[in-house]
């Protein structure tokens, strides 16, 4: 059998013309305070991304010379969500949809496309604003017809794609509002069901390549006997969200940290998530970059699978960067 190559990509970031239309400093203008806003600043302009609304230019790079291959899998965040509460705002929509047409335009049915946690929404790392919104997963799912879970069987490799933000729910309520709570439980216990008897249905020779886009969701995942019972065959899980592979390396040289309660939502959540991170490397991780990167390191890419359907041999992934 003939070696499967497969393009995985994550968070593009795709701005279209009404996010652009709002400007750089979208991120900027809710928060209060001068000084809290000095500081989110120089973190977007030196370390994270100068111009996170031009990141539209490495997604056509990447459309442009990516060499023909078998499948496509986009891990994730197809929009800049500037609204913050996901595609179920018009510019956010707009973003997502022009991002998934294009990819949809050149690989067809060959794409699957996982979930991100800004498709849906979240609140902001400084300001405070937004959140998960059902609006979202409703556009999402509906509208932009992305699937919260699928699979895809090549010879011995299964390959599944699951819904982080869903996952990952408990860790993350603080984002979503009281009267949407008891639906997201419901939808939650929906997707849980499918992973179980995705893994239950399990023949000893398949192997899985698992794609999650938040890595906040495996310890969750590890919660699940289905899971747990079936965890040596996960060959590996690609995440998305962290954007750089050093955010990967010192979220494992943090984990275990005690959570941290006393200096608002956003450092609740993260030393929450590095709390119970040591559940990562179980699932084998491996992180696929933004296509920007990082601003400080330029780091961006996409991955190259080869897969021996055969199973004879591990699958290999080969980087491509695509410095800015």
């Amino acid at each position: 059998m003939r070696t499967v190559t497969i393009a995985v990509l994550s968070d593009i970031h795709y701005a279209g013309p009404a996010e652009k239309a709002r400007g750089e400093d979208y991120e900027f203008r809710p928060i209060a305070n001068p000084l809290l806003r000095a500081v989110a600043r120089a973190y977007r302009h030196l370390f994270w991304i100068r111009h996170p609304l031009e990141q539209d230019r490495q997604f056509d790079r990447f459309l442009n010379t990516v060499s023909p291959v078998d499948h496509l899998i986009a891990n994730g965040d197809y929009c800049c969500d500037t609204g913050f509460v996901g595609v179920s705002d018009p510019a956010a929509f707009q973003s997502a949809e022009e991002c998934l047409g294009k990819l949809r335009a050149k690989f067809g049915g060959r794409a699957r496309f996982t979930l991100g946690d800004h498709d849906l929404g979240k609140l902001t790392m400084f300001g405070g604003q937004g959140g998960m919104r059902l609006a979202s997963w409703h556009a999402a799912t509906q509208k932009l017809g992305l699937q919260p879970f699928w699979k895809l069987s090549i010879g011995h490799y299964l390959l599944m794609g699951v819904a982080s933000s869903l996952v990952a729910l408990p860790a993350i309520q603080a984002d979503t509002l009281p009267a949407e709570w008891p639906e997201w439980q419901r939808l939650r216990e929906a997707h849980l069901a499918e992973i179980r008897a995705a893994f239950d249905a399990l023949q000893p020779e398949q192997r899985v390549l698992l794609f999650c886009h938040d890595p906040t969701a495996l310890p969750f995942l590890a919660s699940e006997e289905s899971v747990r019972r079936r965890m040596p065959q996960i060959e590996q899980t690609i995440l998305g969200h962290l954007h750089t592979q050093l955010i990967l390396l010192k979220s494992r040289m943090l984990s275990g940290i005690p959570p941290v309660h006393f200096l608002g939502r956003t450092a609740a959540r993260l030393s929450t998530a590095l709390h119970q991170a040591s559940h990562w490397w179980q699932f084998r991780v491996r992180l696929c970059p933004s296509l920007s990167g990082t601003e400080l390191f330029n780091d961006g890419g996409y991955y190259l699978v080869h897969l021996d359907p055969a199973g004879n041999h591990p699958a290999r992934f080969d980087f491509q960067p695509l410095p800015r």
